[in-house]
């Protein structure tokens, strides 16, 4: 069993962490980071009290679905990348949000990067926006794709926990970094200068955080995500990535933030161009067949984007829905 199958079963066998310190797989000064109004959080204990136990509270018979999961190292450390859903039964207020009193479906992308056998700092994104939809108090324009669960790898393979042969995941990585490297090289003035189709097959699907949403193929992307995004951030660029790995057919990548960029185009969820620079916190997995890729399963703190665009999305969500306000959950916008 190699070092990286280690891991995959490690973390496999904990599964829903609720109890971070009881379960002794967290070092003691891990540090969290995750989407806004949380952000950082340092230590075990406080990983427990500030997140977890939240969400256990929340969310009545919280599970844990998990959709993804590789491992990798990168820059000198080990990593795991998944991503997945938790859902519960939503009675009561979750990170400022209102309780829908529903069955809820939380989605995440969370990276986790390894010191020996314990996880020492995660990076992960609650998809916050979504569970607003879900408790319909989304006070922001409606996105260009459907609002949609999104769904586990077509090939239902997303979690597989044998060693994979290091040549695939080498062509998996070679792949998706020549992809990012002509979405760089956009022309600020043609989609088709960034040759997309060289590297995406026609039938792909991209599943978007909510806000934005999921689209199903080639044309769909563009019209619903690809094309709006670049003439919005036309000057966009690759910032602080922290992980990119890949094993078999699949690739993942983060940053905090992953894209600097200038909002300067059309609009963006409904916003007139602001002439702000922002930073963006982003994460992929992707998954390959053939040569092409053809799912991507997209996470972007869009409320933290939001604030560094004026837009303070907690605020305006309590001011549209008179019914609910928790003056006691700050969302004022981070140092970092």
């Amino acid at each position: 069993m190699d070092r990286f199958e280690r891991l995959r079963r490690a973390r496999v066998q904990a599964g829903l962490i609720t109890d971070p310190a009881a379960a002794g797989l967290h070092s003691e000064d891990h540090v969290w980071h995750g989407p806004h109004p949380i952000n950082d959080v340092i230590g075990v204990d406080a990983l427990g009290a500030t997140v977890m136990r939240p969400m256990v509270g929340a969310l009545e018979r919280l599970e844990e679905r998990l959709d993804i999961l590789i491992a990798g190292s990168f820059d000198g450390s080990e990593w795991t990348a998944a991503c997945g859903h938790y859902c519960g039964l939503w009675t009561g207020d979750l990170f400022g949000i209102p309780a829908s009193r529903e069955p809820a479906w939380l989605r995440f992308g969370r990276f986790e990067r390894w010191e020996g056998d314990r996880i020492a700092e995660t990076y992960e994104i609650l998809d916050l926006p979504g569970m607003m939809m879900q408790a319909r108090v989304w006070p922001m324009a409606p996105g260009l794709g459907r609002q949609l669960v999104s769904p586990g790898p077509a090939t239902r393979d997303g979690v597989v926990l044998e060693a994979a042969e290091p040549e695939e995941a080498a062509r998996t990585l070679r792949l998706t970094e020549e992809m990012i490297a002509a979405l760089l090289a956009y022309d600020r003035n043609d989609f088709e200068s960034m040759r997309m189709l060289d590297y995406w097959a026609p039938h792909m699907a991209w599943y978007g955080p909510a806000g934005i949403g999921t689209m199903r193929g080639y044309e769909d992307y563009r019209r619903g995500h690809g094309r709006p995004f670049v003439e919005t951030f036309p000057d966009r660029r690759g910032a602080l990535h922290k992980c990119r790995i890949a094993e078999r057919q699949y690739c993942a990548s983060t940053g905090w933030p992953s894209v600097e960029a200038t909002h300067s185009g059309g609009l963006f969820m409904g916003l007139p161009p602001t002439g702000r620079r922002v930073g963006m916190r982003v994460m992929d997995l992707w998954r390959a067949d053939d040569g092409k890729l053809v799912e991507n399963w997209v996470f972007i703190d869009l409320i933290h984007l939001l604030l560094q665009l004026g837009v303070d999305v907690y605020d305006r969500m309590r001011r549209l829905n008179h019914r609910y306000d928790d003056s006691t959950f700050t969302t004022a916008i981070p140092s970092s």
